[in-house]
């Protein structure tokens, strides 16, 4: 086991406002109808890519009402925008190594903004492979740890799942597998009772860089919570180790 939680230390999290809720909505709708063109099904349970964005849709608490809705309109998409996914890669203020999952259905304006905010932000956009080599995909599955599992109990859980390590968070537990075993590992810690509270693939750092000094950790969560709140974002990435700041201070 891990002896820290670099999932905490890594992921970008905003509070989930009603605000903030309705762009994890609307994000996940849009990974729906890409999971169903690429599955080439509107069933999860023949299309293990939709499977899993259903998981994820279910950890958001996004309803039942709002899923079946994206999938049927997904499935009957013509009328719809065509999606791309396409990934960039800069840097922060700092040199700290950054990247950004989108979905846009045109190329060119989303390029152009996200330029603009690292830019903007005193970052740079950088050339696709510059800092992807400092991080490697991986299936995270967060659970609800309120029974207080220790760490040799949550070791055993995922060794049965069998996922590759476990860390202990606060409240939560914090399982990584490989990317195409997510949808297994998933299903063995349902199967066992856990309560999701994520469940996503994910670029996680194979190091982390600390950032101690408060003005350059302002800089570098301002592009964060910039390059989070654009309309086509849908991961931000990075290998700063923050410290916490205070909402005047971001």
């Amino acid at each position: 086991m891990s002896g820290h939680n670099k999932w905490s230390t890594i992921k970008h999290k905003k509070e989930k406002t009603d605000a903030a809720r309705g762009k994890i909505f609307t994000k996940i709708g849009r990974e729906i109808a890409i999971a169903v063109r690429e599955g080439g099904s509107a069933d999860p349970n023949v299309n293990n890519k939709l499977k899993d964005v259903v998981a994820k849709a279910k950890a958001n608490n996004m309803p039942n009402e709002n899923i079946m809705r994206s999938i049927r309109k997904a499935a009957g998409e013509g009328e719809g925008a065509n999606y791309k996914e396409v990934t960039y890669e800069g840097y922060a203020p700092g040199g700290v190594a950054v990247i950004v999952e989108v979905v846009t259905d045109n190329l060119n304006r989303t390029a152009s903004e996200i330029r603009h905010i690292f830019d903007k932000c005193g970052g740079s956009l950088g050339s696709t492979g510059c800092v992807s080599y400092k991080f490697e995909r991986k299936g995270v599955i967060e659970i609800d740890n309120e029974k207080g599992l220790d760490e040799d109990e949550l070791m055993m859980l995922a060794m049965d799942a069998g996922a590759d390590d476990v860390e202990a968070g606060e409240g939560s537990a914090i399982f990584y597998t490989d990317p195409n075993e997510l949808t297994q590992v998933r299903d063995s810690l349902e199967a066992a009772g856990c309560t999701f509270l994520s469940v996503e693939r994910a670029m996680i750092p194979t190091m982390t860089t600390e950032i101690t000094d408060m003005e350059l950790a302002g800089k570098i969560q301002k592009l964060l919570d910039w390059l989070d709140d654009y309309d086509d974002t849908q991961n931000v990435y990075h290998d700063a180790q923050l410290p916490e700041m205070d909402d005047e201070e971001e």
